[in-house]
């Protein structure tokens, strides 16, 4: 396991309509596994409010967040990604960490901010379904991949139903579990695999 606390923190983007449950698995982990959660907002000093009714006070303006100070940045779903350009100005910050050789993760209607800038034209990824990612008008659906999470050239995409993949997807690539651990952690938390619960305890023992 990767020592988290020597790592730059993990970014998490957070607006109003924010799905709730699509992250929760990758940042509990990771600030288990010992890396520093931030969350980062157009508006610092303005709080967000999720779709769960969660109301988050941000730690830094997206304007301020440069990714040689970041390990990941995390993109979930929310109502707004698909009512307008909103939050375009994060799939912007996506592109900038993707160039800088820094990764981003995209789940639900973040692969379709992401499809809009063009993000998913190049690289192999994922969504919900082939046809919400084409409503965008992008040009990448010839790489779309029928699976649960995708990671190619940085960029980790996941459905809606998929956040425990997501999740495994993050945690693999920052090096929390690896190998037969982060086999056990995916059956764990997808399969309920209480076999898989022995050798995480195991290992951690």
């Amino acid at each position: 396991m990767t020592n988290g606390r020597t790592a730059k923190p993990v970014h998490l983007a957070v607006y109003d309509t924010l799905a709730d449950w699509e992250s929760g698995h990758a940042t509990a982990h990771l600030a288990r596994g010992g890396y520093e959660i931030r969350t980062v907002a157009l508006d610092a000093g303005r709080p967000v409010t999720t779709i769960g009714g969660v109301r988050i006070e941000p730690d830094l303006a997206l304007d301020e967040l440069r990714p040689e100070d970041s390990s990941l940045l995390i993109l979930t779903g929310a109502d707004l990604w698909d009512t307008g350009a909103d939050l375009a100005p994060f799939a912007r910050k996506a592109r900038a960490f993707l160039d800088a050789g820094v990764p981003v993760a995209a789940i639900c209607g973040a692969t379709a901010g992401l499809a809009r800038e063009g993000l998913l034209d190049d690289r192999a990824h994922t969504s919900a379904v082939p046809m919400y990612l084409a409503a965008t008008g992008y040009k990448g659906g010839g790489r779309y991949v029928d699976a649960d999470a995708v990671s190619d050239g940085g960029l980790i995409t996941a459905g809606p139903t998929e956040p425990v993949a997501f999740a495994r997807e993050i945690l693999g690539g920052l090096g929390v579990f690896e190998g037969e651990l982060l086999d056990a952690w995916y059956r764990l938390f997808h399969d309920s695999d209480a076999t898989a619960y022995e050798t995480l305890q195991g290992a951690q023992g």
